[in-house]
């Protein structure tokens, strides 16, 4: 686990390295898991899409009518797009 000077907590594969998780104090109800780290279905399902300006052109979001942000659900003024 490394706690950065925002206080968010950032957890890490103690064998790889690799980003399992992490949360952020001003949401606490919220943590962000990393897709890669499931081997099969986790049972729950996205209820909304974050950071959309960033998608892979060559792989098109869904269709599926979740709200879609541009940058972070959480960020100053963020409304759905």
């Amino acid at each position: 686990m490394w706690k950065p000077p925002d206080g968010g907590e950032k957890w890490f594969c103690g064998e790889c390295g690799s980003a399992i998780y992490g949360s952020n104090p001003s949401h606490p109800d919220s943590v962000g898991v990393r897709m890669g780290t499931f081997d099969s279905d986790p049972g729950i399902r996205p209820t909304v899409r974050q950071f959309v300006a960033y998608a892979a052109s060559w792989e098109p979001l869904p269709d599926d009518g979740l709200p879609r942000f541009p940058e972070s659900r959480h960020a100053p003024g963020a409304s759905p797009l």
